[in-house]
């Protein structure tokens, strides 16, 4: 019987619908001596201290993203007559306060690289997903569809979520209406050999990502839902998506970010923090601590995140200021910070210095000691060539790993970022850089030199936007030195990212990335910047890949911290310097001479180059 002819069915007989395998309530009433009481089937053990929260139609539960989730089984296996094993409904209405690359709310899952075995519904850091995997589609240790949805959620508002598999198609929905489908899998659900069963956290043998939201209500049936049948669902709750977002406020007022630096130019400076609630944005400036002036900013364009953005104006190029921010909240609770310096761009062609890194992902011990290394150099400014974090829709990677491990560098030396693959494109990404629009792709200036920022996780071809951009832009150009950074490098000699080089061919690097090649040598590039590869190469200068001293430069700079990878036993010709181990660079510009020197963990120099023109 599918769902819609059960729920005409329960009309008809007075009741509100069928009656689901697994239903829970998220009311404190429902929580009794650590256990939250199932209105149908398996109470679950509360772990942390779940807080009251309210709607128009009733209180629910809200999860604080660090301690709080539901056990319903530590081992599915116990508990596996209570689980659906073919045809599956599962419907929750929730919020999300915090977004997170892995949500969920309520599973049972395995993803540990390629094994890929149960299922999950929860969100990713833009939009819904539903996750599941099949007998059908098993490729030996389980394949997993994430299926997502196109609504993009706000922040604290309520939502209708279901997701539907009647054993050859997968569909999700959100308020009622269809927002996704996939018949990639096929089959009785594929469950791991073991797993937990969880509501209000994404946990395998891998992770544990808890859920930051309010939940009100979980159900699960093993039964299929049809458009009409969740349509009807829908309605009956329909009010709570009228509710105005709610976000808890956090009781304590404290530092999330620190302050940090941003697009540095020779009249303006950037600067940028984040607090654990809403307060005002001030910064002071000056030329000494006793001739301090005050700017007011705002919140960035998400103001829920908490984001504060000040925007210095009206600076005096190459010139040293001394700075200090402050927040009050709404209770006159103060945060300050220290007094920190910074200095603007140059409008001269004075001599710069700067550094690179890039893929700064996963390994904060790693990031901590060369964000040392850098700001020994006290650079002018530092590029990071994409891959900042692990995954860019986990705010703890960012307020932990990265901000949390880059000081001082992040508050004396202005970041100049590049997007990675694993920012994903997230929100988090746009919400704490700032840059010019449209923050994927930008130029700045500093000294002699134009950088040109191309995000090459994006359509990089003849025809696409950004190349027609790029081209415009460098044709302009009439700066000394031109600098060009993109995550992904056209040339690469690793081992097998490109192909298996001790079983087979390699295509060498980055194909997509050749399009811009012939930009990068129609119009004068000096130096290409990328990462994504994490090791070290130079290469030689090339003209159609071949050395031809006429040809830019191609810098792979990324062993920021992401975990090692090594180079194929064969040197391209190509290739003229590489090295394996955690690395960065240092640059310094002069009139006519570029140098640019490498140095491992330990700030030993491993690599030199000058270009004299």
């Amino acid at each position: 019987m599918s769902l819609v002819a059960s729920l005409l069915a329960m009309v008809v007989l007075g009741h509100d619908g069928p009656d689901p395998i697994g239903a829970w309530d998220f009311h404190s009433r429902h929580v009794v001596d650590g256990t939250l009481r199932a209105r149908v089937g398996l109470d679950a053990r509360v772990v942390g201290e779940l807080e009251e929260a309210k709607t128009a139609q009733g209180n629910c539960l809200q999860f604080d993203g660090v301690n709080d989730r539901l056990i319903l089984a530590d081992d599915f296996n116990a508990v596996k007559s209570a689980l659906p094993t073919r045809k599956m409904t599962v419907e929750a209405w929730f919020a999300v306060n915090e977004p997170i690359g892995f949500g969920s709310v309520i599973g049972v899952m395995q993803d540990n690289g390629s094994a890929e075995k149960g299922w999950h519904l929860g969100y990713s850091g833009t939009g819904f997903v539903f996750a599941l995997a099949s007998t059908g589609s098993d490729d030996g240790d389980g394949l997993m569809t994430y299926l997502r949805g196109k609504t993009a959620y706000e922040l604290g508002r309520l939502y209708h979520v279901v997701g539907t598999y009647d054993g050859k198609e997968m569909k999700l929905y959100v308020n009622g209406k269809l927002d996704g489908s996939s018949q990639n899998q096929s089959g009785d659900i594929l469950y791991p050999a073991k797993a937990p069963w969880t509501m209000g956290c994404y946990k395998d043998d891998d992770e544990d990502f808890p859920f930051n939201g309010r939940l009100v209500n979980i159900a699960l049936y093993d039964l299929v839902a049809t458009d009409a049948a969740v349509q009807h669902l829908f309605e009956h709750r329909k009010e709570l998506t009228l509710e105005a977002p709610v976000i808890q406020e956090n009781p304590n007022f404290e530092w999330v970010v620190q302050p940090y630096l941003q697009f540095p130019t020779s009249s303006e400076m950037t600067i940028m923090w984040e607090t654990t609630r809403n307060g005002s944005s001030k910064v002071l400036y000056g030329s000494s601590k006793s001739r301090l002036v005050e700017a007011q900013g705002v919140a960035t364009k998400n103001p829920q995140s908490l984001i504060h953005k000040v925007v210095l104006s009206g600076l005096n190029p190459d010139s040293h200021y001394v700075y200090k921010v402050e927040s009050v909240d709404s209770e006159g609770r103060k945060l300050e910070s220290p007094l920190l310096t910074f200095r603007t761009a140059p409008k001269s062609d004075r001599a710069i210095r700067f550094t690179v890194v890039g893929d700064t992902q996963d390994q904060p011990k790693v990031n901590t000691r060369i964000a040392e290394h850098m700001w020994n150099e006290r650079p002018d400014f530092f590029m990071i060539v994409g891959d900042l974090v692990g995954t860019g829709a986990n705010k703890k990677h960012w307020t932990q790993d990265f901000f949390g491990s880059m000081r001082p560098l992040l508050d004396r030396v202005p970041l100049v970022p590049v997007i990675g693959n694993h920012e994903g494109d997230a929100r988090l990404y746009y919400d704490y850089m700032s840059v010019p629009e449209p923050e994927y792709w930008y130029k700045f200036s500093y000294g002699s030199a134009d950088f040109f920022i191309v995000d090459s996780n994006r359509d990089v071809g003849p025809n696409s936007e950004q190349y027609k951009w790029l081209e415009k832009e460098l044709a302009a150009s009439t700066a000394k030195w031109k600098f060009v950074a993109h995550h992904h490098p056209p040339y690469s000699s690793d081992e097998d990212d490109y192909g298996n080089l001790w079983e087979g061919q390699s295509v060498r690097g980055d194909l997509r990335l050749r399009a811009l090649v012939k930009l990068y040598e129609k119009y004068g590039v000096d130096v290409v910047w990328t990462g994504h590869i994490h090791s070290y190469e130079r290469t030689w200068p090339l003209l159609a890949g071949q050395a031809n001293e006429s040809g830019p430069v191609y810098i792979v700079c990324g062993g920021g911290g992401g975990g090692l990878e090594r180079h194929g036993p064969t040197r391209p010709e190509f290739s003229r310097r590489i090295r394996h181990g955690h690395h960065y660079c240092v640059v310094s510009l002069f009139g006519n001479t570029f140098e640019m020197s490498a140095f491992d963990i330990e700030g030993r120099m491993f690599d030199n180059l000058i270009i004299k023109k």
